[in-house]
């Protein structure tokens, strides 16, 4: 069954730079593009954007809380109905700056502390369902699966797409173990490919613990941002070749 790989991109800013975007999205068959809420902003979005269109690459929204100073890593305690204002505004300015790019929006995935939070916190949960089901409700939409927001996207109508982590560590519960811990992020590239695999093969991946955590994904994350992220996303990519699993949007 063809699985899809999925990258965080188009998280400089300015001057700043984060990630070889270019050589990421010559092994990925997603991007999803900050919208400058947490990194990013109109320049590298569009360039980011005529990358990924001439890679082939699909484009997905990265939607985020207002925290560029905590790159959106923070818990923000938004009243809702100003979140669902805030990632309308996100997916319609990607909108323009991927139309301006040669390419289009076909999906959303939330980004760091607001992917975590609309796990569990109802209220964002239906915020950001809310938000993308009135821009369009043709979109999906990346989560873990079994949570909250699984839940109201299905209600909604929208498309639940199920996704994994390639080099975050997980809890036996499925959930992600969080950044602050020693060993939440994953930097081997072997490992991580092997990891990878047996996902996409057996749907199945390793806990801290030791124990398997069931997880049948459709889409393999592999951040943009972490150290030696082109070296793990190029292991990944050939690793699945070599296995037999055909890499491929998951529209």
């Amino acid at each position: 069954m063809p699985i899809d790989l999925n990258a965080d991109v188009g998280e400089s800013f300015g001057p700043w730079s984060m990630g070889d975007d270019a050589a990421i999205l010559r092994v990925v068959s997603s991007a999803n593009v900050a919208c400058g809420f947490h990194a990013g902003d109109p320049s590298t979005a569009r360039r980011t954007c005529a990358l990924a269109a001439q890679a082939g690459v699909s484009v997905g929204a990265h939607v985020s809380y207002r925290d560029l100073a905590g790159f959106g890593r923070r818990f923000i305690d938004v009243d809702p109905a100003e979140l669902v204002d805030e990632v309308v505004y996100q997916i319609g300015a990607l909108q323009a700056v991927a139309s301006a790019a040669g390419t289009t929006v076909s999906h959303v995935k939330p980004h760091g502390a607001l992917y975590n939070a609309i796990a569990h916190h109802r209220d964002q949960a239906r915020a950001v369902v809310t938000a993308v089901r009135t821009v369009d409700p043709d979109l999906p939409i990346l989560l873990l699966p079994g949570t909250v927001v699984e839940a109201e996207a299905q209600a909604a109508g929208l498309r639940p797409v199920v996704e994994a982590f390639a080099d975050r560590a997980y809890q036996p519960d499925g959930t992600l173990v969080p950044r602050s811990r020693p060993g939440s992020v994953l930097t081997d590239p072997d490992a991580v490919a092997r990891r990878v695999v047996r996902l996409a093969t057996e749907s199945v991946v390793e806990a801290v613990d030791g124990s398997l955590v069931t997880v049948a994904a459709e889409s393999v994350c592999v951040h943009g941002d972490t150290p030696g992220a082109v070296a793990i996303a190029t292991a990944v990519r050939a690793a699945l070749d070599d296995a037999g699993v055909t890499v491929a949007g998951f529209r």
